[in-house]
């Protein structure tokens, strides 16, 4: 057995073991982000303000990535308990990221930064934290095979 074999964490769904649930999920977030920012970035351009532009943008994010993650990361069936428990951890995650974001959206305009670089930058970094969080809770308790 290959060495690196050894140490993989396996996921008895369908063989799909640690690494390849982390490129799943990293690409899923990749295409949320896009929904989510882009979303972001165009209802600002709408004339909305940063804060409620952030709120609405993650809603839309959010459930794409529900909807692929349970399908195709971690090969879930449909479950009500499973869609609540990952809103929920959601709407934890939005108070993370919204906060984050709140707060550092003024902190970079401090630096005089333009909207775009710091509602950007404040994004980034705060989506950086929502998804690992998310990840480590949606595969250790809420997708975890039982």
């Amino acid at each position: 057995m290959d060495p690196l074999e050894a140490h993989r964490e396996s996921d008895p769904r369908e063989g799909t073991d640690l690494r390849t649930q982390i490129v799943r999920f990293f690409l899923t977030g990749v295409l949320s982000a896009v929904v989510d920012y882009g979303l972001l970035q165009l209802l600002m351009l709408a004339g909305l303000g940063h804060g409620p532009a952030k709120a609405l943008s993650f809603v839309a994010g959010t459930l794409t990535a529900y909807g692929i993650n349970r399908r195709w990361t971690f090969r879930a069936e449909p479950s009500r308990a499973r869609f609540i428990a990952t809103m929920c951890l959601y709407a934890l995650m939005f108070g993370v990221q919204w906060g984050l974001f709140m707060v550092l959206v003024p902190f970079f305009h401090g630096l005089d930064w333009s909207t775009f670089w710091a509602t950007t930058i404040g994004y980034v970094i705060a989506q950086g934290v929502a998804t690992v969080t998310n990840f480590i809770v949606q595969r250790t308790v809420i997708f975890r095979v039982r």
